[in-house]
């Protein structure tokens, strides 16, 4: 990847954070907790879930995979990670300060990364293979999926329209 292709890259991730907030205006407290009926995530629990990935999965993968000779590194389980934090309880406007932070510091140090340090490798549970350069990407990717996610929610509490989210093959 280029310097130009990075750079539009992380200008895309660092907009995530707004993108997200700006969704959330105009919800009720009772909206965001209201998830569409299936086991599909509420407002709240998608912003704790994107808060808590990149602290404890992104920043951690970038932190490791620079500082450690081919890290294994393993799966954000973000499903029981949820059930067990009680997102749907939590406070909305903490979980998007906490994403807008760490999205804010991950993007600063990749910005920082040497262009001989995006090739260092890592290994990760149900991925296999990676270098740091699929980090963003990844991260990307992982966005577009939750963003699907809320718009398709948003349909459904602002106006009755059907659930359906569509599914990715987005890997955390």
């Amino acid at each position: 990847m280029n310097r130009r292709e990075l750079e539009s890259l992380l200008l895309t991730l660092e907009s995530t954070p707004a993108l997200v907030a700006r969704a959330a205006q105009g919800l009720t407290p009772a909206q965001v907790r209201q998830g569409p009926g299936n086991s599909a995530f509420s407002f709240v629990e998608h912003v704790w879930h994107l808060a808590d990935i990149e602290r404890e999965g992104y920043g951690v993968r970038i932190r490791r995979i620079l500082s450690e000779d081919v890290p294994s590194l393993s799966d954000f389980e973000g499903e029981r990670i949820a059930r067990e934090r009680c997102y749907r309880r939590r406070d909305l406007a903490e979980g998007l300060a906490a994403f807008a932070a760490a999205r804010e510091r991950n993007v600063a140090k990749l910005r920082s990364v040497r262009h001989s340090d995006w090739g260092r490798r890592a290994a990760q549970d149900g991925i296999g293979a990676l270098t740091l350069e699929d980090l963003p990407r990844m991260m990307a990717s992982h966005d577009r999926s939750h963003t699907a996610e809320i718009a398709a929610l948003l349909g459904f509490l602002r106006e009755g329209r059907p659930y359906r989210a569509r599914q990715s093959s987005a890997v955390a």
